[in-house]
């Protein structure tokens, strides 16, 4: 069997950060975009830290050859220094061309004093809680909490340490003064640190440094643990803020035995300890109380008309007549509201079904859930409480939803239900059944800002399968090889969905040789799963053309002879998160296309259960092409990934092609 190479994940989710700090450091993106950009990048970093840097971590332990732990760490410092430069040489210059004096690393100017003490002391100061530091202490570092490590000396000399919370879970972390006809943002952080004083009035010298801690995310979760799911994750989730510590950040002029006592105290030896900037949480930028003084994008109004509907008739009754698509965040999400809306207040509907797996924090569609439970109609849904980072508000729905007569349905301990869908049947002859499905969560919070597709449709043999697999789920059951669930439209993950992409792949490399025309052309936010990649292999090596359009990580190595050299891989990068996947096949001229949820990751492949769905309707199988045609056309917010894992850009002149724009208008032009 042929050897094929592949880059490491972790290295190439570092690639894609990268993508994210060239937008930060690009003078084209409007100031507070870039600004935005910093903050992403700095709280991708963060979670990365937390769930991969562990992961890590323990492979070089175990194999003392694994170097990938180090090239990381290699490559976080190079990151982390252009962000730097860029916030210093870049982004606080043109501030101050605003009229913004941005106090970055530098002294809180004598005439605010009045205002930053005032501030201290009315805002800031009952909100401390100073705390010594001894051999030992009863003290723990929160996760992602910021401290200042405080070194202060008393009348007699002696030196002590102690630590002091800076309290961002109430206070703004900017503070925006005005003096002299000047706006001032000033750091929370340095307004406690010129007040130190007054919790330590007794310090003759008193020197103080920031200081943060990252913590092991991941959550031990047994499927022989007991029934109560939410239980059991309510007691993990507990335990999480108390994870081993993965990174440690200090100031620079810790003095290095004060680092050490800190390391001792805390029990820090198996972080990564990292000298970090001036001040830590960077994620924080994105709060900077400039937003009304300064440049962003300019406003695209959500479209609001949507072919095929008109004021007098009913989602319902459209979706009898014809397939719709929602394409957000272009177009507006109320056509997926009024799908739950209608499902609650309809008395032909007796069954309500959907997966919900990030709920929104204050979700409409969950309100009218429960609406519809009151109403008299079965109401089943899955909530899959295992979304990571967002497990609290998916137990607090579901308990909501519950307490109103919602059936709730959590998946097994092992796999995840990533699948978004939603079934509703009412009574009709000919369409019972009307349906949902989608690329993205069920949730008209992210729906603002992530690119994705819903497909709204009558299609009843499709919607069948649905109603299987929420059959199935709710009989919350591992999925196993002795289940006869077959599928002849959707692509189910534990089922059916790798072999049935795996038979696309084939058909295409048999045209290929055959001399019929072939072609493959997919969008994914990761690309991992090796099983898949090597089939893309043997389709470039079979001379199929196979376009990647692939966001975040991507294993596959394009551009290698003998291996990838009739693949291409670009990324996108700009105002909306990319987050739709798509799956174009040529079929000899008589194209199949495919949406779901699932990425090609191990953990979508053999840990969850996806869909992926056919777009059969001809109208929308050309939208859903010329889009994906656009996106790839890209020059200015689209890059090449090269065989060195590297962003390389593909045009720099303003009049290129920016892809969200042109999809902007397009849409609008087709629903004007």
């Amino acid at each position: 069997m042929k050897k094929y190479t592949y880059f490491n994940r972790d290295l190439s989710w570092l690639s894609f950060n990268e993508r994210v700090l060239m937008e930060a450091s690009n003078e084209m993106v409007p100031l507070m975009e870039r600004i935005k950009f910093l903050s992403i990048f700095s709280s991708n970093l963060d979670e990365f830290y937390r769930v991969r840097m562990p992961v890590m971590l323990r492979n070089k332990q175990q194999d003392s050859e694994n170097k990938i732990y180090d090239q990381a760490t290699e490559i976080i410092h190079s990151q982390q220094n252009r962000f730097g430069k860029t916030l210093n040489e870049s982004v606080i210059p043109e501030l101050r061309q605003a009229g913004i004096h941005f106090c970055y690393q530098e002294k809180i100017p004598e005439t605010l004093f009045a205002q930053t003490t005032a501030y201290f002391f009315c805002q800031a100061a009952g909100l401390l809680q100073p705390v010594l530091l001894k051999e030992k202490t009863s003290f723990f570092l929160e996760n992602d909490m910021l401290y200042i490590l405080v070194i202060y000396k008393n009348e007699e000399e002696q030196e002590h340490l102690a630590v002091v919370n800076i309290p961002t879970d109430h206070l703004d972390r900017f503070v925006k003064f005005r003096c002299d006809g000047k706006d001032y943002v000033i750091f929370l952080d340095e307004i406690i640190k010129q007040n130190l004083k007054s919790l330590f009035p007794k310090a003759t010298h008193i020197e103080s440094y920031n200081i943060k801690v990252n913590r092991d995310a991941e959550l031990d979760l047994l499927d022989d643990e007991g029934p109560d799911m939410t239980e059991i994750l309510e007691r993990q989730l507990r335990k999480r803020k108390y994870g081993l510590p993965t990174r440690f950040l200090y100031e620079p002029g810790l003095p290095p035995h004060h680092l050490e006592t800190i390391i001792d105290i805390f029990e820090l030896k198996h972080a990564s300890v990292l000298q970090g900037g001036k001040y830590h949480n960077s994620k924080d930028l994105a709060s900077l109380p400039v937003k009304n003084q300064l440049h962003a994008y300019p406003e695209w109004p959500m479209i609001r008309k949507m072919g095929g509907m008109d004021q007098y008739t009913t989602l319902f009754d459209t979706m009898a007549r014809q397939d719709l698509m929602v394409h957000a965040p272009y177009q507006t999400y109320d056509t997926i509201l009024r799908f739950f809306n209608e499902a609650a207040i309809d008395p032909e509907v007796e069954e309500v079904y959907t997966t919900m797996y990030r709920v929104a924090h204050d979700s409409k569609i969950a309100l009218a859930l429960i609406s519809a439970a009151k109403n008299g109609k079965k109401v089943v849904v899955l909530v899959e409480l295992k979304a990571r980072f967002d497990e609290a508000n998916n137990i607090r729905w579901s308990k909501k939803m519950k307490a109103a007569g919602v059936r709730i349905v959590h998946s097994v301990n092992s796999i995840k239900v990533h699948a978004k869908l939603a079934l509703v049947k009412r009574r009709h002859d000919r369409f019972p059944l009307l349906g949902l499905l989608a690329t993205g969560n069920l949730n008209e919070g992210t729906a603002r800002f992530y690119t994705d597709h819903i497909l709204l449709t009558a299609h009843q043999p499709m919607l069948k399968e649905v109603k299987k697999l929420f059959r199935f789920l709710s009989k919350k059951k591992r999925p196993e090889i002795t289940d006869k669930l077959s599928f002849q439209h959707l692509l189910v993950a534990q089922f059916n969905l790798q072999n049935r992409f795996l038979q696309l792949l084939d058909r295409e490399i048999v045209n290929s040789k055959n001399g019929l025309e072939s072609g493959v052309t997919i969008k994914l936010n990761n690309l991992e799963e090796e099983v898949l990649i090597n089939r893309l292999y043997e389709a470039s090596n079979a001379g199929v053309k196979i376009n990647l359009i692939v966001r975040s990580i991507c294993r596959l190595v394009p551009g290698i002879a003998g291996q990838s050299e009739n693949i291409t891989v670009k990324r996108i990068v700009d105002r909306f998160l990319e987050h739709g996947r798509i799956f174009i096949f040529t079929n000899g001229g008589d194209h199949e296309v495919y949406m779901g949820s699932a990425d090609w990751m191990n953990r979508n492949i053999y840990k969850r259960i996806e869909v992926s769905f056919p777009v059969y309707d001809e109208t929308l199988k050309k939208e859903i092409m010329q889009i994906i045609s656009i996106q790839w056309e890209d020059t200015l917010q689209a890059v090449r990934i090269d065989k060195d894992l590297k962003n390389v850009p593909l045009k720099v002149s303003p009049d290129g092609i920016r892809s969200q724009e042109a999809i902007y208008k397009l849409l609008s032009e087709m629903h004007s």
